[in-house]
């Protein structure tokens, strides 16, 4: 039991953290979700994580919550969650709710206007970081279906101007047409690979 309480403080204080000091979204928190829950803690592994970042960016609602969600749960179940869910949001609230009181002196003033500018350099850094690291890693697969879509959707999204809606679509009906190809030929003899 002692051990469970450990890893539902941990979780609460990891997202805590992330939440209350990661500006700029669910692109920027995923990186370092990857680094906490991956590099330091070994809890998951790197493709695991590719793999909920994936769902976390197809369901409805904020990128960021979405993966504490997936996250926690793989990690202890329903209640691990909702310790994420609640570590996730409860930043953001808290932030709000104290900009709400403050609100006519921070729009008009320019340090604050000033400070928030800068960090959009820093959160453009970071969304690269993550384009850089997630691409690579599934160019390191050498799965040429995968390089294929993941050339596809960076050339639909930026240069065509499709809706990413379509992309996301398309890439999951990629991925469970490969995956009923493979249960049909590991039928045949074979074996899932």
């Amino acid at each position: 039991m002692e051990g469970k309480k450990s890893t539902y403080l941990t979780l609460f204080k990891s997202t805590f953290y992330l939440s209350a000091f990661t500006i700029g979204g669910g692109y920027v928190i995923v990186p370092l979700m990857k680094k906490k829950f991956v590099d330091d803690l070994h809890w998951i592994k790197e493709e695991e994580m590719l793999n909920l970042t994936a769902i976390a960016q197809s369901s409805p609602g904020p990128v960021a919550v979405n993966a504490a969600i997936l996250l926690g749960y793989r990690v202890a179940g329903i209640l691990g969650a909702l310790i994420t869910i609640l570590g996730t949001i409860l930043p953001p609230f808290i932030t709000l709710c104290i900009i709400s009181v403050f609100y006519a002196a921070f729009r008009d003033n320019i340090v604050v206007n000033s400070v928030l500018k800068g960090m959009q350099a820093g959160v453009a850094a970071v969304i690269a970081d993550v384009v850089i690291n997630l691409g690579g890693n599934v160019i390191k697969q050498k799965d040429m279906v995968s390089v294929i879509v993941l050339a596809c959707a960076f050339f639909a999204t930026y240069i065509w101007k499709v809706n990413v809606m379509y992309i996301i679509l398309a890439g999951g009906c990629t991925g469970a047409a490969r995956f009923f190809l493979k249960m049909k030929n590991s039928q045949k003899g074979g074996g899932i690979k």
